[in-house]
């Protein structure tokens, strides 16, 4: 099915990277332990980050909620955005439109 956007993809991805970093926990889809997170340096980090936000992103395409760390993301396709939960608190809305 796929989710429908406006908006270029890389800027999608740039605002999805920084919701998804604010997850308690959300290495752990990408089978790290805190630890293993922090011995990554900066730029591991943010490969890793986006790449698990393009792995969330088409993922949502056909489940319109998965859980990532403690929290979940959420598309929204009403309001074309995907709400990003860390654990029942929003901490980012990211426009697909």
């Amino acid at each position: 099915m796929g989710i429908k956007f406006g908006r270029e993809y890389k800027d999608i991805v740039t605002d999805f990277v920084r919701g998804i970093e604010m997850v308690n926990g959300f290495y752990e889809l990408l089978e790290m332990n805190a630890e293993d997170w922090q011995e990554l340096d900066a730029h591991e980090q943010e490969e890793c980050l986006r790449t698990l936000a393009d792995d969330i992103f088409y993922g949502l395409g056909s489940t319109p909620v998965m859980q990532v760390g403690a929290g979940s993301v959420r598309h929204d396709a009403g309001n074309h955005v995907l709400k990003v939960h860390d654990g029942e608190k929003l901490v980012s809305v990211i426009y697909l439109v």
